[in-house]
Parts: structure tokens; sequence; C-alpha cells
């Protein structure tokens, strides 16, 4: 094994790899969403402005805009169209990405992009064609699938460099094992995996060099990605064709023809991205182990400090993520800096609430001062720019500062000021100003990408901080309006036995003042009494309980009839009809529900007849759905019918016309209880009326066979 076989490892291991853009997550995400639209697809660019400035200009190109006007971002879209948006902005991204590995002299990456294209066009018409839903993830797959050459170049630029400007054939990876103990398809994958694609790219990646014979069966996208990277070298043998086609169960024929149009779209992709055309059709040689290297001049990495420093980093962020509360966490991130780098004193700044200015963070051992502490972004200086720059900023010596980066460097009493911006994503939290000698400050400028990385992590561990309070403040909040709707259905609820009992109690008084018997409207009183205390009680009931009850269905209709008969709940010019079967219905359930169910919608129905009118109430007798045995009740009138914008969120809380604060619940509650019972509802409605229709579940499947119902009408 070679003596530099673990240090390659080690140099992956705390190599500055890029983090892939924001942008390109979104898209992918937004791609996957069917209903997704060019409006969508405006707003994301937009917020990107070098995808912005990239999108406008292939627009505006001759090719496209031929009136000659220039056009915006969003007439540059519909000028575009869909398809070439994505391509660019994902094309894009992974470029920003790509840059973001080390510059090594000499090293041409022309062809290394244009082979990329090829196999992220390939892919996606692979994907097409094979019926693979997540189409720009083929695309991604693609043009990532030899990410781990760059990978390693980055990291090993010495061993590396000569096998990077060879052909990527079926050799290459044993070259890279015995040069390198790692292959590209192990870099590649490592890195996608710290990306966190929730996709199985990173398989893709692994297994684009694996045999067929091992790829029948596996997941669509590691087969298209092995198949368009094998048609995407400049030659390939016809039987490699036919093994392809094979693999991907597509003719020869299309294949060929999809490989010869994936040429050209390669081209037009790479004459926007900027990318040599000539690089195309550019055949490299095959990979050796006898490949002369290039002589490349690459500054020590000091290795050795390289993986302390990340470990460092890696404890400080543990120590962070052990404090409880954001006090704690901003007096450890102000101590633990202060500490690792021996700065005199330190001042924190955060970000005020309008992001316009930077606010000092009373910490430490001036914390009254410190509270009093205002930085303009706008004033410029040395601390304003590290926040706007993201970037760690020193004091020269001999420079005159901004009033406020002098008033700062007096106050905690240093020669010179060194500020590393607390940045996480896009996000910038604020600024640690820290102070030391200018002897100090040149030291610590060798240690800059240590400064960032440390500044990184605490402010990762702000960010977690705020969403984990983000995260607690949104399930107070669900739990608020969680309890407020269910105070609600119960007010709504218990309104209705009040109901009853007010009017029954005038009806009693007149009966008192007559001299009349009494005894069945205290027995009515006494009923829902003890029903507003089931109902609150329900609260805290559970459904196994609710799942053990049953109750009588006929009796409990007749039982409501016989309040709204003598309660002056049903006007004089509405009458209701009752028709039950003269055989028992036992439902599974408990019979305050289902009361609770025929109250509500009779309520709605009288309501639905301002000027009189029907209601009828029909037990039809026991039906089989889904194999399994119901009572069908229905509740009709014959009103004026329910609106279509209403009939869409029929069962759903709506914002009534009608007074009251719980106003638009009942038939939201209907189908919880209907739901309660294991039970079915729907409702028709039209002109002529509306029919609620319910199905009860029945005990044991007894009730097989019911009589003719019983017709009692009931005119009041």
């Amino acid at each position: 094994m070679p003596q530099f076989d673990q240090s390659i490892r080690d140099r992956l291991l705390v190599a500055r790899l890029p983090a892939m853009p924001q942008i390109l997550f979104k898209l992918i995400g937004l791609c996957q969403k069917d209903e997704a639209g060019m409006a969508e697809l405006a707003k994301l660019i937009a917020n990107d402005a070098g995808m912005t400035a990239k999108i406008l200009a292939t627009a505006n190109n001759a090719a496209y805009n031929r009136s000659g006007h220039k056009v915006d971002l969003s007439q540059s879209l519909n000028t575009l169209g869909t398809e070439m948006i994505k391509t660019l902005v994902i094309s894009e991204s992974v470029l920003q990405a790509f840059s973001g590995f080390s510059q090594v002299p000499g090293i041409d990456l022309g062809c290394f992009l244009a082979h990329a294209l090829k196999a992220a066009v390939l892919s996606r018409e692979l994907a097409k064609k094979m019926s693979y839903a997540q189409v720009e993830e083929a695309y991604l797959a693609g043009l990532l699938h030899d990410v781990g050459r760059l990978a390693l170049l980055s990291a090993a630029p010495q061993e590396y460099s000569a096998n990077f400007m060879t052909r990527d054939d079926e050799n290459l990876c044993e070259i890279e094992t015995r040069s390198l103990a790692i292959t590209h398809t192990e870099a590649g994958a490592w890195l996608i995996e710290k990306w966190n694609l929730d996709s199985f790219v990173a398989d893709s990646v692994l297994y684009h060099h694996e045999s067929v014979s091992r790829l029948r069966g596996t997941h669509p996208l590691i087969r298209i990605v092995h198949v368009a990277h094998l048609l995407s070298t400049p030659s390939i043998e016809d039987a490699v064709l036919e093994v392809a086609a094979n693999l991907c169960e597509i003719d020869v024929a299309t294949l060929r023809n999809m490989r010869d149009a994936a040429v050209g779209q390669a081209r037009a992709a790479a004459a926007h991205l900027g990318i040599d055309l000539s690089a195309i059709d550019r055949e490299l040689p095959p990979a050796s182990l006898d490949t002369p290297r290039p002589v490349i001049n690459v500054a020590p990495t000091g290795l050795a400090d390289e993986v302390a420093n990340v470990a460092l980093v890696s404890t400080a962020g543990q120590t962070f993520a052990r404090k409880r509360s954001d006090r704690e966490l901003l007096e450890s991130i102000v101590s633990t800096t202060r500490i690792l780098f021996k700065f005199s004193d330190l001042a924190l700044l955060l970000h005020s609430a309008n992001s316009q200015s930077l606010v000092g963070i009373p910490i430490g051992e001036h914390q009254g001062r410190l509270g009093e502490i205002t930085v303009p972004l706008s004033s410029g200086g040395l601390i304003a720019e590290s926040a706007l720059k993201r970037q760690v900023m020193f004091s020269d010596r001999g420079s005159t500062p901004s009033l406020l980066d002098e008033q700062l460097r007096r106050f905690i009493g240093a020669e010179c000021l060194v500020c590393l911006p607390l940045t996480s994503g896009r996000r910038c939290f604020g600024v640690l100003a820290g102070g030391v000698t200018a002897i100090q400050a040149e030291e610590l400028r060798n240690r800059a990408r240590l400064l960032q990385s440390f500044a990184n992590q605490a402010a990762a561990s702000l960010e977690a901080a705020a969403n984990a309070r983000s995260e607690v403040d949104k399930r107070i909040a669900s739990v608020n309006a969680e309890h407020l709707e269910v105070s609600r259905r119960v007010a709504h609820e218990v309104n209705n036995p009040l109901s009853i009992i007010k009017n029954y109690l005038s009806i009693l008084d007149e009966k008192l003042s007559r001299q009349e018997p009494v005894k069945e409207e205290i027995s009515i009183l006494n009923e829902e009494i003890d029903r507003v205390g089931r109902i609150v009680g329900g609260l805290i009931e559970k459904p196994a309980q609710v799942a053990e009850k049953r109750a009588e269905i006929n009796s409990i209709v007749n039982e409501v009839v016989r309040l709204f008969r003598t309660s002056r709940y049903l006007p004089a010019a509405v009458s209701l009809v009752v028709s039950t079967p003269d055989m028992p219905a036992e439902m599974a359930g408990p019979a305050d529900t289902l009361k609770q169910i025929l109250l509500n919608l009779i309520k709605n129905a009288v309501e639905a007849l301002p000027n009189g009118g029907r209601i009828e109430i029909r037990n039809h007798g026991c039906v089989i759905r889904d194999g399994r045995a119901y009572f069908q009740l229905s509740v009709s009138d014959n009103g004026r019918g329910i609106p279509a914008e209403v009939m869409a969120h029929l069962f759903a809380p709506v914002r009534s016309s009608k007074s009251g604060a719980n106003r638009g619940l009942g038939l939201s509650i209907v189908h919880g209880l209907v739901t309660r019972l294991n039970g079915k509802i729907e409702c028709r409605s039209e002109e002529s009326g509306t029919v609620f229709e319910i199905l009860l579940p029945a005990i044991d499947n007894a009730a097989s066979a019911v009589g003719e119902p019983e017709r009692i009408a009931y005119r009041m």
C-alpha cells in the first residue's frame, strides 16, 4: 500500500470541499411538486443575483430574443421555457459548487464539465423514456456522477492530477485503488452524502462503474446514471451499446438516437454556461499508473494542524450544543472564543431586529457599556464590513479606523481588532470583535480559516437554538389553537341543551302559573342538565370507551322529536315527519352522541326553511357497506339548498354570517361525531332541498333484517 494512502483519506476529511448551493436544494424540491409553475420558479431564481444574471443573459441572447428589446426576469422565463430554466439553474448551481474546489495549475476542467453535461442530458432523457418521475433529480445525478474526481484532485493534487486528465473508463477505479486506496466513486458518494440529499443520487454515483450483472433490478436512478455515463463517452462499441439498451429496456436504435441528440443539447447548455465547446468531442487518453505526472507546485497543507483544527471546532460545537438557555450559549461562545484565541477582551454584537445595525450584547466584564453600543451597517468600518462581507477582518497597524471601530478598540483596551462574522448559510447573526496585540494579529492571520470555521460553528449553534425556540413556539401555538378549537366546539354543543333548558324553564313557568302538572318538563330539564355534564366530560373520554357503549336509534329519534315538539324550537310553518321501522335498531355508540348529531342537523334544517317547509327524519333500516352492517339514517328538508361554495368545504369549520363566537361549527362537529362513532356521513343538495345520509354501525351485525318503516307524522 503506498505511503500516502491514509494521507489521502485524511485530506478528504479536512479539505474545504464546497457545500451545495441552497437554490439547488429548493429547486429540486420545487420540481417534485406537480403544481409548481413559472411564478414559483421566478420567485426562487430572483433570490439569487448570480442566477438571475445568468437567466437574463441567456434570454437576451440573439438566438432567443429576436426582437432586440431587453427582457426582464419574468419575460426571460417565458422566453426560455420551463425545461431550459431548470437545466440552467441546476447546471449553474453545480458549477458554482465546482468553482469552490482548489484551482490546480495546469488542469483543464473543460473535458470534465463537457462529460458531466452530456451525462446529465442523457440521464434526463433516459428518465423520461423509463418513466422515472424525478426527471430533474436524474439530471442532477448525471451532472454529479464524477464529482469524486474533483474531490480527489482537491485533496491530493500531486497524486491525482495525472489521472484526472485521463478517460473515465473501467480501468480508472482499479488504478485509483492501487494508487490512492480510494476510488472517485467512493469519494463522490461520500461528498454527496455530506450534502444530505434525500435521494438515491449518492448511490448512483457510487455504483456508476459497477458491472451490468450487479445492476439488474437496482433502483432506476442507479441504472440511468450508469447508462448515461457509458453513452457520454466520445466513442462507444456496439456491444456496450446493446448491454446498455438491455439494462434500461430501450432498443438500441432509440438509444443511439438519444445519444446523438444529447450531444446537441449539451452543446447548447455549454454555450450558455461558458464551457469550451471543443471539449464536447475531445477524446482523453486512458488512465494508467505509468502516466507521467505534471509538475505542480503545491504549498504544504499543514495536515496535522488542519486535523487539530477540525477536532477543536467539533469539540466547541458539542460544548455549545449542551447549553440550555440563550444566555448560557452566548456566554459560552464569548468565553470559549476568548480562551482559544487569547483575546484580551471580546465584544459580541448581534443583528438588530430590522438587521440594519449591530447591537452590543451585555456579556462579560463590561455588561452595562456593551449594551449601549450600536454599529449601523451603513457606517462602514471594520466591524460593519466583516458582517456585510462575511469575512474575518483584521485592523492593520497604522490604518485609520472608523470612529466606531476606534471606540470599541479603546473600550476593550486592545492594540488591534479581529472581527469574526457569525455566519451560517446565507445568514449572518452578528460579529465577535476581539482585542489582540499587533503581533497576535499577524499570527491569527495564518489561522483565518480556523477563525472562520469556529465562527461558523458558533453561528450554527445560534441558528439551532433559534430554530428550537421557533419549534417550541409553534408547538405552544398549536396546543393553544387546539384547546381553543375544543373549547369552541364544547361551547357550541353545550349551547344545545342550554337552549332546551331555557325553553323548558319558560314552559315550566307558564304551567306553574296555571297550576298544571310539570313532571315531564322537570324530567327533561334533569336529562339536559346531565347531558351538559356528559358533553364536558367527553373531553377526556377515550375512543375505546365510546365504542363500548350502545344505544337504540329509534328511541333517540323519537326523543329528539319530542324535544322539538314541546320546546318551541320548531316554527308553526315547519312540519317534522319521522319514519322509523317497527323493529329495534341498536347501534354501537352512546345515545348522547347521536342526539347531538340530530339536534345540529335539525336546527340547520329549520334555518334553511325561513318561510316554512318540511323536515323528514327516516331510518331506512340495515344496509351492508364494505362487509359491515350499518343502520342508514337520513335527515332531509325541502329548503333552498346549500350553495356550491359551501358544499366544497361542507364539514370544515367556516366563518359564518350568523351571530355568536361559535357559529359555523355545526356541520364540522357533526362530521367529527359521526367519525367518532366509526360511521359515515354524506350530503346531497339541490335547489329543491338537502339530504344528509348517516351510516351508524350496527351491533354485531344483528340488524340483518328489518320490517317496513312505520310512518309517524308530527305537525307543530
